[in-house]
């Protein structure tokens, strides 16, 4: 019996410093933090959990989990109609 590997369902960590609190508007795009990517989002919680802890004392600082999964299915694509561009 072969056993089949789980499925995988992909999921970016990544953070940066905010410019305002109340928007998802990065002051410096060069200083994203990618913590990187994982199989499953327990995983990436758990990423997601320890990088956001050790920056706590900056309130402007916020971590994202990212369900790449869910973009690389093709199937989900809107249809874009590339001639108008």
């Amino acid at each position: 019996m072969s056993e089949q590997a789980p499925e995988q369902l992909l999921h970016l960590v990544f953070g940066g410093e905010l410019s305002e609190l109340d928007d998802v508007d990065f002051k410096d795009l060069e200083k994203l933090d990618i913590v990187g990517i994982f199989p499953n989002y327990a995983t990436a919680y758990d990423a997601w959990r320890n990088a956001a802890q050790r920056t706590v004392d900056n309130a402007q600082m916020r971590y994202f989990v990212v369900h790449i999964h869910k973009l690389l299915d093709p199937g989900d694509e809107p249809e874009h109609d590339l001639e108008k561009s």
